[in-house]
């Protein structure tokens, strides 16, 4: 099938873009310049490209920066971002330029393209939806965000409700006895309830780390523009679209960086929280272990636990 290109023009001149593309020349250079995965962004950040992008529009109109009507057709395309209506329109490699400007870019001009066919006029990807913004704050912003509603969204409530599967169980088990071991070896008499006991404790304990992190996790950069200085966003940007989306995502652990100038310059707030990550990790390998020991058998291995059988082998 022969594909249709329409001309697009930027300050490195001509680039030709596929014609039904919402985006434009930035987002199809970088596209060329960066064959390397074949993977893109995953959903949650392009939600969170929307909910950031959709947050500064509304922040830029109350304070006088866009035309009212203007910002909430960029509000309105970025919403549709946000709820995964385009996602096809975010064709970026995941490894691109440490900035994240391609993607940036390639959210501007989507819904640039968007705004302009809702209004009729022209909207501009850098001077209306990248307004008061930088990439250098922008992405780094999409990150903390996309990672802190996945942990407090999916992943903590998932812990919570496998410790309180594992305390039923350990309730239920509470007077089955069994043999205590150490490196395999018999030692002393426990009873399987205790030990499933220990497991809801790692997954709770998982809960905890998690939740300790989350308010690093949830500072985010967006307000400090280029280098963390502001420069060029209004007084109260940051705060008001930091309010935005506690709205939007009814995260009240998101706040605006304590200092804007660590928070575009250091990713120590990810870095903490993927090691609580791989501290859980390590917690559930270790209980499914167990329960691979004590299911194993029938005949010759511990057969303390029957699991389910799942389907069958191969011989």
């Amino acid at each position: 099938m022969i594909q249709d290109y329409r001309i697009e023009r930027d300050t490195m001149g001509e680039v030709a873009v596929p014609a039904d593309a919402l985006y434009g020349a930035q987002t199809q250079r970088a596209v060329e310049n960066f064959p390397i995965s074949g993977r893109g962004l995953e959903r949650s950040q392009i939600r969170a490209l929307g909910l950031v992008k959709a947050a500064c529009a509304r922040v830029n109109a109350k304070l006088g920066v866009l035309d009212s009507t203007l910002a909430e057709a960029i509000a309105s395309a970025a919403d549709e971002v946000a709820a995964g209506e385009h996602d096809a329109q975010f064709p970026v490699d995941v490894f691109q330029t440490g900035s994240g400007t391609s993607s940036n870019m390639n959210a501007n001009e989507v819904i640039a393209t968007l705004a302009g066919r809702a209004t009729g006029c022209d909207v501009h990807p850098n001077d209306h939806v990248n307004a008061s913004q930088s990439s250098n704050d922008v992405f780094p912003t999409t990150i903390h965000l996309a990672a802190t509603e996945a942990i407090a969204q999916d992943v903590m409530p998932a812990l919570v409700h496998l410790a309180s599967a594992l305390t039923r169980k350990s309730n239920d088990w509470g007077e089955v006895v069994k043999a205590g071991r150490t490196h395999l070896m018999d030692a002393v008499p426990i009873t399987l309830g205790q030990e499933a006991g220990g497991w809801a404790a790692q997954a709770r304990y998982g809960v905890e780390r998690l939740a300790s992190c989350l308010p690093r996790l949830g500072e985010l950069p967006i307000g400090g523009t280029a280098v963390g200085t502001g420069l060029n966003a209004p007084a109260g940007f940051a705060a008001a679209v930091v309010e935005q989306l506690r709205g939007a995502t009814g995260l009240d652990v998101l706040t605006e960086a304590r200092d804007h100038i660590e928070a575009q310059a250091a990713r120590d707030g990810l870095v903490e929280c993927s090691g609580a990550l791989r501290t859980v990790a390590v917690s559930l390998f270790k209980i499914a272990n167990d329960i691979r020991w004590l299911g194993s058998g029938p005949r010759t291995g511990l057969a303390e636990l029957r699991l389910p059988d799942l389907q069958p082998g191969s011989s």
